[in-house]
């Protein structure tokens, strides 16, 4: 699949588009006309640079509001075109994207509309250009892409085709069906873009809301796998217009952005051998398609936390507040200045190495996979960043990759039992007895940089096939705060993103907002008595929630009394019931402790904005 991306998509100069497009592998480009308009370098100087840069210049583009018009306008409209054709030629380029006429349009009438699309055809092909019509969700006559090509057809001239634009089709819920039918020499081009499903004007939604694939709603794959079967070999490139994009570092956003083609080209791969294959249809099964879709190599999802890691200089207040928990301190590393702690199977591990003034932080997750070298490779072919750790040579050895936000994620080779065999390198910690509290880590709630949280979404979608649930936003006194779930199938694995506040994650080098991390265990009540006796400090839930939490269900009078008692928080849905509560912050860092009764699911939502209100409180108060 020959891969491109609009201009439109990144911040910077037009010469620093062209350079991080090379850099993250991108096969071509589309020339947004902004872009050439307010760049210093000449039509002949873009023309060199991509060439030097190995870029092909694959489409130039908006031409827009050119059809439905009186004979003066498009007159006009001719003189302007010509003028763009011989700048093309200057580029070295031979596509224009023309879009359907949104503004000046008067005549709703598809023969003129073709008569005039006739002579712009004659004029391209005079200049060697062809031209793709693309119908626009907001255009004024012709919003539907079947529209537009019942328009090519009727023309019929070499140099007129279309362009399907996957926003402008899954935007209106148009049927993708019927792309198939579509002859493929009348593609001219295709553009993708995902995006959230939102209840707003179309032009509003696709010019401030478009994500990269796989960071929205949209059934990418479906449509692709619709334009393979009809034949298409041209390039696929990307169009997304984003106001967090264009702000965010260029040579980051393109390789995200090239993440997002390769994992859609494997998506539609799988979706064209599912239906392929599928009793429903009466065709040959594994057929070949002119354009060849690449496939990464196939991992399961994690079957669960090996361990999760938080980084301090001072290690006191960690120490003991894992202790108050109830985690065993299990002894030191033998080569790195690293503790282990744990309970149940729920390990953390305490890195000091190279945290100097470093306040406590989470810095890194481990995951059980089936194959960690295989989990790893194809994390790397989705471009994710290599982490590497110094280790002996009798030391385990983990595959690691950096996620958006810095955090370290390390595969690890799960067992059957649950244990894992690298804890044999920590030295002898404390006495304690063989049977503890039977623990697992429940989640991990990870604070997003707000330039990176689409990001984030498609890297753990990608390369840990963990699955996006619908988003929730939460109220807190510092803002709405966009929460999105990523877990596995069973629910093993779950992690949070809250988009983190814009005044809390300025600073990219470390960590300043406020993450956590969640231990399941069986009987919360117990276990947050035999904390408090241990002098954990608990968060503070007022009076008031418990009032109301009265009021909301029918809970028995003792059962209320020792929540209140213990600060513990509840929420009951039609499947289960949802225990929990919360520690003080250290550093950036606090711990949750649950447990889940029935088949409850979530995650104590109704409690979030008493949670964030408290913290918020107590980061705040002055003495």
């Amino acid at each position: 699949m020959r891969t491109g991306i609009a201009t439109v998509c990144l911040s910077g100069t037009l010469k620093e588009k062209m350079q991080a497009c090379a850099i993250a592998g991108f096969d071509g480009i589309e020339i947004f006309e902004q872009d050439l308009v307010t760049s210093p370098l000449g039509p002949e100087d873009v023309r060199r640079m991509a060439a030097d840069l190995g870029l092909g210049l694959d489409l130039y583009q908006p031409f827009r509001d050119f059809d439905g018009v009186t004979p003066d306008l498009l007159k006009a409209n001719l003189r302007r075109a010509e003028a763009k054709f011989k700048l093309m030629a200057r580029l070295g380029m031979d596509t224009i994207l023309v879009c359907s006429n949104v503004a000046t349009a008067t005549i709703d009438d598809d023969a003129v509309r073709a008569e005039q699309l006739a002579q712009l055809a004659n004029l391209a092909g005079d200049h060697g250009i062809k031209v793709a019509y693309e119908a626009l969700a907001w255009g004024k006559y012709v919003n539907d892409y079947e529209h537009a090509s019942q328009l090519v057809e009727m023309v019929d001239h070499p140099n007129l085709g279309t362009c399907l634009d996957s926003f402008h089709i899954l935007s209106r819920d148009w049927d993708t069906a019927p792309i198939e039918d579509i002859n493929p020499e009348k593609i001219f081009f295709v553009q993708v873009a995902d995006a959230p499903k939102l209840s707003m004007d179309v032009l509003s939604w696709s010019r401030h809301y478009r994500v990269f694939p796989g960071e929205g709603q949209f059934e990418l794959a479906k449509f692709m796998g619709h334009v393979v079967r009809a034949g298409y070999t041209g390039p696929v490139s990307l169009e997304v217009f984003n106001d967090v994009f264009r702000q965010s570092d260029l040579e980051r956003t393109a390789v995200d952005a090239m993440r997002s083609l390769i994992w859609l080209e494997e998506q539609s791969a799988k979706w064209l051998a599912g239906t392929d294959a599928a009793p429903s249809n009466p065709g040959p099964r594994r057929r070949r398609y002119p354009m060849e879709l690449a496939t990464l190599p196939t991992v399961n999802e994690p079957a669960g936390f090996n361990f999760a890691e938080v980084k301090a200089d001072d290690t006191a207040q960690l120490e003991k507040l894992l202790g108050q928990l109830g985690f065993q301190f299990e002894g030191r590393h033998r080569t790195k200045d690293v503790q282990l702690w744990t309970m149940g199977q729920a390990r953390v591990i305490i890195n000091e190495q190279a945290a100097q003034h470093a306040e406590p932080a989470i810095a890194a997750l481990g995951f059980d996979v089936d194959s960690p070298v295989i989990a790893s490779a194809r994390a790397q072919q989705l471009k994710a960043p290599v982490v590497a750790r110094k280790v002996q040579a009798d030391e385990e050895v983990f595959q690691g990759i950096a996620a958006p936000d810095s955090t370290e994620i390390f595969l690890c080779q799960g067992s059957p039992d649950g244990t894992a065999a690298w804890t044999h390198e920590f030295g002898e910690g404390l006495e304690h007895p063989s049977a503890g509290t039977t623990a697992v880590i429940d989640h991990v709630n990870l604070a997003q940089p707000w330039q990176h949280f689409d990001e984030a979404v498609l890297f753990y979608t990608s390369a840990l096939a963990l699955e996006p649930q619908p988003f929730a936003e939460v109220p807190s006194p510092s803002g709405l705060v966009r929460s999105q779930v990523m877990q596995t199938s069973d629910g093993a694995v779950r992690l949070v993103l809250n988009l983190a506040p814009i005044q809390q994650a300025r600073n990219e080098a470390r960590k300043t907002y406020q993450e956590h991390i969640a231990f399941a265990v069986e009987d919360l009540v117990a276990a947050a008595r035999d904390a408090r006796e241990r002098g954990l400090e608990f968060l503070q839930i007022p009076a008031n929630y418990y009032e109301d939490l009265g009021a909301r269900f029918d809970l028995d009078p003792g059962f209320l009394a020792t929540l209140r008692d213990l600060n513990l928080l509840f929420d009951r849905d039609a499947d289960g019931e949802f225990l929990h509560f919360y520690t003080a912050t250290v550093g950036s860092v606090f711990f949750e402790m649950v447990e889940r009764r029935g088949g409850y699911d979530g995650y104590g939502a109704p409690n979030a904005p008493v949670r964030h209100a408290v913290q918020y409180d107590s980061l705040h108060r002055t003495t």
